[in-house]
């Protein structure tokens, strides 16, 4: 038989938890052709894998390339980590569907994490897919943002909906579910999220048919049962699969809380990534929910006010363990924490931040630390994604000078050093959690698996040499030990760099 490509020589990890095997595999189109011994079969292209594991491509579960994925930079940077798709959408927060108020709301709130997207007007699902079809090397998945949808219906009102805009939420789900979307996504964190009853979530999962609510909840570390048990809530009442964005904390409060949402009969999964540091949107991390951060004139007329002066005291121990991400204006100022960037101001923290918020209205993005880094907080990361039901995010955030490395390592890390150094999973295990199990949880039947029929999204892997390079230091330092990647049959990295090849879908559920 002819093939496109045969890649030889290598073993393969088919994605279902089977140990490795020697065999060849072959693709034509863009599909896995067949997976075996091929001697003497003929290809176009032959890819020598001797000595390296061939897999399936892997899944991102949370990733915030909604903008970032047309910049070849962040292709660059999945790709030698072994990411084929990304799911975006995520906490709540994206670029459709709405009118041209709303995409202009979702690009300003969220600017330092999704960045902004190069499009005026109203903005559909199945606008935003065809964006991404065949435009980027990547795959494409999209959840549905609840605050999105709810500031299109209701602006950034705090009050509870009414009938009449539930109706009009509800109808918003249904058609871009219709158009291809893979779950429903919340940030209760976040505006206008936050202002969102169970009732309301409950009400619009219901049309999910299987696919996953998607929740960054209310409240994670300590007070992580605070928001599992409004997942639970929404879960019961509306009999749908949840999956929790990145479930950090101590594995001593989280892991229980997990079993009991199992035991008590959620279809739950989650993702995590091997950091310690978090990464959002600095208005988040330092200003009360009195301010209307929604509406960035009002919060600015707030914060050049005297009303959060004695607030501002409560944040002493915030500001060392806040870096500076993104900074609009401001460029010097990323990478430095808060106090460094405060003392070369010549300003208290405080007022500092106060000024840093003003200038970029409210766009600062930033990196913060936890608590509990060291071994205690890294042995809390270990346990939980031990767990049977983890799947592997990124968090990615590819805005500002100096952004989280996650983005740029996560899957690396996961590779080099929770398998090969510290045998947190098998190489096959590690496969499961990163292609096979998030590509069934978002309805992705078709991908996860190296199996004749299956796209063929495949990488090519180096157990001795896969690692992350990202730091806190040098976050945009591209990982080492995966150089050849197929997406959908094109080799979209070839020994390490990036082709011309675009071929990328904007992946529907099945």
């Amino acid at each position: 038989m002819a093939f496109d490509v045969i890649i030889s020589g290598g073993r393969v990890l088919d994605g279902t938890g089977a140990p490795p095997y020697r065999a060849d595999v072959a693709i034509s189109g863009d599909r896995v052709a067949a997976v075996g011994r091929l001697d003497g079969a003929e290809a176009r292209q032959t890819v020598r894998a001797e000595g390296r594991f061939v897999a399936p491509g892997f899944v991102d579960c949370h990733a915030h390339g909604d903008a970032a994925v047309f910049d070849q930079e962040v292709q660059l940077a999945a790709l030698r980590q072994g990411v084929t798709t990304f799911v975006l959408g995520q906490d709540g927060l994206s670029f459709a569907p709405g009118s041209a108020e709303t995409v202009a709301y979702a690009s300003r709130y969220f600017a330092a994490v999704n960045g902004r997207l190069d499009h005026e007007g109203p903005l559909s699902v199945a606008d935003l897919l065809g964006g991404y079809e065949r435009k980027v090397t990547l795959n494409t998945a999209y959840l549905l943002p609840h605050g999105t949808i709810r500031y299109d219906v209701m602006g950034p009102s705090p009050s509870e909906a009414s009938p009449a805009e539930l109706a009009g939420m509800l109808a918003r789900v249904e058609r871009g579910l219709s158009e291809g979307a893979v779950g429903l996504s919340t940030g209760l964190e976040y505006l206008p999220g936050r202002h969102a009853t169970p009732a309301e979530l409950a009400a619009l999962c219901a049309p999910l048919g299987g696919l996953p609510y998607v929740t960054h909840m209310r409240a994670y570390g300590a007070k992580a049962a605070i928001g599992m048990t409004e997942v639970g809530e929404i879960a019961a009442r509306s009999g749908a699969a949840v999956h929790v964005s990145h479930l950090h904390g101590p594995a001593d409060v989280l892991l229980p809380l997990v079993e009991e949402a199992l035991d008590a009969g959620v279809d739950l999964t989650f993702d995590t990534y091997p950091y310690l540091r978090g990464s959002t949107i600095l208005a988040m991390i330092v200003l009360p929910p009195s301010v209307p951060a929604a509406e960035v004139d009002r919060a600015i007329e707030v914060l050049a006010s005297d009303e959060l002066d004695g607030y501002w005291e409560t944040l002493a121990d915030t500001w060392p363990r806040v870096t500076i991400s993104h900074a609009p204006g401001a460029a010097w100022a990323e990478g430095l924490t808060m106090v460094e960037a405060a003392e070369h101001a010549g300003l208290p923290p405080a007022d500092f931040c106060r000024k840093l918020l003003i200038d970029t209205r409210l766009e600062a993005g930033c990196v913060s630390a936890r608590a509990d880094e060291g071994p205690e907080g890294e042995e809390s990361v270990r346990r939980v994604l031990r767990h049977p039901v983890h799947t592997g995010g990124s968090d990615g955030i590819y805005v500002g000078g100096h952004p989280h490395p996650r983005g740029w390592g996560a899957f690396a890390r996961l590779l080099g050093r929770h398998v090969r150094e510290l045998g947190d999973w098998s190489w096959s295990e590690a496969i499961v959690h990163l292609a096979s199990h998030p590509a069934r949880r978002f309805g992705l039947t078709d991908r996860g698996l190296l199996r004749p029929g299956f796209a063929a999204d495949v990488i090519v892997l180096d157990p001795a040499t896969v690692r992350d390079e990202a730091t806190y230091g040098r976050p945009r330092a591209v990982a080492t030990g995966i150089d050849d990647v197929f997406v959908s049959g094109e080799q979209v990295l070839a020994g390490g760099a990036l082709t011309k090849a675009t071929p990328g879908r904007a992946l529907r559920s099945r």
